[in-house]
């Protein structure tokens, strides 16, 4: 039986990963913003529970990794309501700190080496979307194909995670 923090975890990831894409794929603004508020809370609900776990399993690494992840969701969802070209710059700001985030959670072996694959994935598109807004291209949170294309990587990233809390212990 699994834990009840590593369920409300994996259903903040599963919530968030796919209001977020969702959120992604709507023309509709209000609707938009109301799909990513609640991406942005469940994200950061499950981070926050996903950084206690890591610290008390002693991998500070991953946990902090978490952590990192939770500040970039809370900077998004502070941008969120602003509407796509205003949110631009809390936008940034979260994909810079999602992609080390990342980085951090998938450096130890802690994750099977597909999550860790798909999350450095995810990390070097979030960096080059974070590189052409910060050198003058006019990118948006839904830009195709970046930053648009790192998304799906990550809600990979967010599947593994899922089946890690989940899977029965060996």
């Amino acid at each position: 039986m699994r834990s009840t923090p590593d369920l409300i975890a994996a259903t903040g990831l599963a919530i968030g990963g796919i209001f977020g894409l969702a959120g992604t794929f709507v023309a509709s603004a209000p609707l938009r913003e109301s799909l990513w508020a609640i991406d942005g809370v469940a994200l950061v609900v499950a981070t926050a529970l996903l950084t206690m776990k890591y610290q008390r399993l002693g991998n500070d690494c991953v946990a902090a990794g978490f952590l990192t992840f939770l500040a970039g969701e809370s900077l998004l969802l502070s941008g969120n309501a602003a509407g796509l070209e205003a949110s631009v710059p809390s936008y940034v700001g979260g994909i810079s700190l999602w992609a080390a985030a990342l980085i951090m959670v998938s450096a130890p072996d802690t994750f099977a080496l597909w999550m860790r694959l798909t999350a450095f994935i995810a990390a070097a598109l979030f960096l080059a979307s974070v590189g052409m807004v910060l050198w003058g291209t006019p990118l948006l949170p839904t830009s195709a194909p970046l930053p648009a294309a790192g998304y799906p990587f990550l809600v990979a990233t967010f599947a593994g995670w899922i089946w890690t809390l989940v899977k029965p212990a060996r």
